[in-house]
């Protein structure tokens, strides 16, 4: 288990110290206008656990860093061996210095998840988890609730992902940005919407320029 950072998790226990009483969820967080049609509330809903399935971390941490940026701040990131580049965040609106970073796995990681999500004070909570059962699931969507808090959790994708309490499942995968072959574009993903509570599965090709844009080829499925 890595040693978590004593001094971040003092710091994210006088976060949490600021507010005791839970809080109603505010507006759903926009994704894209096509996308957004299409969840319940017009986007992914606070006070609410949503899962990130990836094979490729990276697409997940920069979709993962806009709609932390869109959550309000502050917003706590929870990782084994965090390495958020600064000037990446801020590419995706997200303001490094609103950022709390947790260096922690196991059971460390999920103390500073449970916490985070519970605290009022805290508008969005990020966090790696590969091994997460649905109890322990249950458990941080009942805090994210609590909080009114979104909370992302970062899982690797495989073949069949076991059952989640998540209120949403993603799977994202990194796309090429068409005609950039040997070119740096602009990130390009696919998000597919394995599951969701009152709404359809979906997939949609995107592009991130300043904003997500679904691409004309993307495509929805019920």
């Amino acid at each position: 288990m890595t040693p978590p950072d004593r001094a971040l998790i003092e710091r994210l226990r006088t976060l949490i110290a600021r507010g005791e009483e839970p809080r109603p969820a505010g507006p759903a967080i926009p994704l894209a206008p096509a996308i957004d049609a299409g969840l319940p509330g017009g986007g992914l809903a606070r006070g609410a656990v949503h899962e990130l399935l990836t094979a490729d971390p990276g697409a997940a941490a920069a979709l993962a860093a806009l709609i932390l940026a869109r959550a309000g701040t502050p917003t706590v990131w929870i990782e084994p061996n965090p390495d958020p580049y600064p000037a990446g965040l801020a590419g995706f609106g997200l303001d490094p210095a609103a950022l709390i970073v947790v260096r922690a796995d196991g059971a460390d990681a999920l103390w500073a998840a449970e916490e985070s999500l519970r605290a009022p004070a805290v508008a969005g909570v990020l966090a790696t988890l590969p091994r997460l059962d649905f109890a322990t699931g249950r458990r941080l969507h009942l805090a994210a609730e609590a909080g009114g808090t979104l909370g992302l959790i970062l899982r690797p994708d495989t073949p069949n992902p076991p059952p989640s309490a998540a209120r949403t499942r993603w799977r994202i995968t990194a796309l090429p940005a068409p005609g950039q072959a040997h070119l740096v574009g602009p990130p390009h993903w696919r998000l597919e919407l394995v599951r969701a509570r009152g709404a359809p599965p979906g997939t949609w090709d995107v592009a991130w320029d300043g904003t997500l844009a679904v691409l004309d080829k993307a495509r929805a499925h019920g």
